[in-house]
């Protein structure tokens, strides 16, 4: 299962914005960190910040599963083992591991209360407009799965996307009591599930041969990618189904429950709640970091250590929240958000485009380097790939309103063509 959105994000805007969840902005450039920036830009750079620091994450954890696919049958590659491996795993699983995802879907919620502000701004109707981007969510979600990714998170999201729009009316108490419902209930299911004996990968030995026929297939070409994505799909389905639907739809309520009070929109004014979130998120988000990841991490799946890092990951996810909004207040911090914000407006196009590229470099569409790359040179790698995104993000909004992708799912949004070129 993957352990991400996995864009994700989602990106919906994108495995994941969360990645599809652009908010509205205005037609300028893209806001630069200066202290020229107006209050309302620096707001919406902040959030694409996040938008952002959430899509790198997600990029950390899912290119161990484009590196190998050991870890969709529940074991590490036994290729590699050394005890510099099993730091950089360990550490992935410490920091990244069921974290990010969660700030995706997160975004995802609060950028669905700006969606529902900017219809009304501009007197449209936004059931339809919503309808329409769920579908193309989902769409383009379904190509990603079968064609590059099947640990995607975007046809999760549309479906999920119902769901919040069905109770759009709800309060935000009652949002947040909801989401705490949902995780105590995926709590226990987890913790049941452990008391009854059920592992993840029962049989290491099939799982060994498994891992070797996986990364065989996807190593091939491209109608063996193609063949193992939809051979796997059942088994994605019910992970996405019995964990990572369930919390990021609690996720997507939080933030719901966040765009309705402008969390986001006066952060000076909510200072004291932030420094409470790290002084409580950072230790128990952490301890149940450290349990997650002294079992194998998303790879392992130990039940026990699920059912805790589902009450866990929120409380660490949220200490990131509260220390990066901190520190984008500070002069260095505007120079991070602004650097960081071009690629979190274009969340869906550098979703989709990190499993492109990776697609590329490990399985059957290109050089077939799956199973041949340490877990640290993996990391490298996606660190690479984001700086590349930064830098390339930047530069297209500097002639475009629109990331590719974002284009595509406004113009579906919206039913009409939006202008995409800035003018000179």
């Amino acid at each position: 299962m993957n352990p991400s959105p996995q864009i994700s994000g989602t990106p919906t805007g994108a495995p994941v914005r969360s990645a599809g969840s652009t908010a509205v902005r205005s037609a300028g450039p893209a806001a630069s960190g200066t202290s020229s920036t107006s209050p309302a830009q620096r707001r919406l750079r902040d959030v694409d910040a996040l938008r952002s620091f959430a899509l790198f994450g997600i990029l950390i954890v899912n290119i161990a599963f484009f590196a190998t696919a050991y870890p969709w049958h529940g074991i590490d590659d036994p290729a590699y083992s050394s005890g510099l491996d099993e730091g950089v795993r360990w550490t992935v699983a410490l920091l990244f591991e069921l974290k990010f995802y969660l700030l995706f879907a997160f975004l995802f919620g609060y950028s669905f209360t700006l969606q529902i502000d900017s219809a009304a701004r501009h007197g449209a109707a936004f059931v339809p407009r919503f309808l329409r981007r769920l579908t193309g969510l989902f769409v383009i979600g379904a190509a990603h799965a079968v064609l590059l990714f099947h640990g995607d998170i975007l046809t999760t999201y549309a479906v999920l996307g119902l769901v919040l729009l069905a109770v759009r009316n709800i309060r935000p108490r009652t949002a947040l009591i909801v989401a705490g419902v949902l995780l105590g209930v995926v709590t226990l299911f987890m913790t049941m599930s452990a008391l009854s004996g059920a592992v993840f990968a029962p049989d290491p030995a099939a799982a060994v041969v498994a891992g070797q026929q996986s990364t065989e297939a996807l190593r091939g070409n491209p109608g063996t990618v193609i063949v193992e994505h939809l051979r796997s799909m059942p088994q994605m389905l019910a992970g996405l189904a019995s964990l990572q639907a369930p919390v990021a739809m609690a996720a997507f309520l939080v933030g719901f429950a966040a765009g309705k009070r402008r969390l986001l929109a006066d952060v000076d004014r909510h200072r004291r709640a932030l420094r409470n979130l790290q002084l409580v998120g950072y230790p128990v988000g952490l301890a149940g970091a450290v349990v997650l990841a002294n079992t194998g991490g998303t790879t392992g799946l130990n039940m026990y250590a699920v059912a805790l890092t589902v009450l866990t990951a929120p409380l660490l996810a949220a200490a990131y929240v509260a220390s990066l909004l901190q520190f984008f207040r500070s002069r260095a911090g505007q120079r991070v958000a602004g650097a960081l914000a071009p690629a979190g407006r274009m969340a869906l196009s550098n979703y989709l485009g990190q499993s492109v590229l990776c697609a590329v470099l490990f399985t059957g569409w290109g050089l077939g380097l799956i199973g041949h790359v340490a877990p640290l040179t993996a990391v490298l790698i996606a660190v690479a790939i984001f700086l590349i995104q930064l830098v390339a993000s930047a530069g297209w909004l500097a002639r475009y309103r629109y990331g590719p992708a974002e284009f595509c799912l406004r113009a579906l949004t919206n039913a009409a063509v939006p202008a995409w070129r800035r003018s000179s």
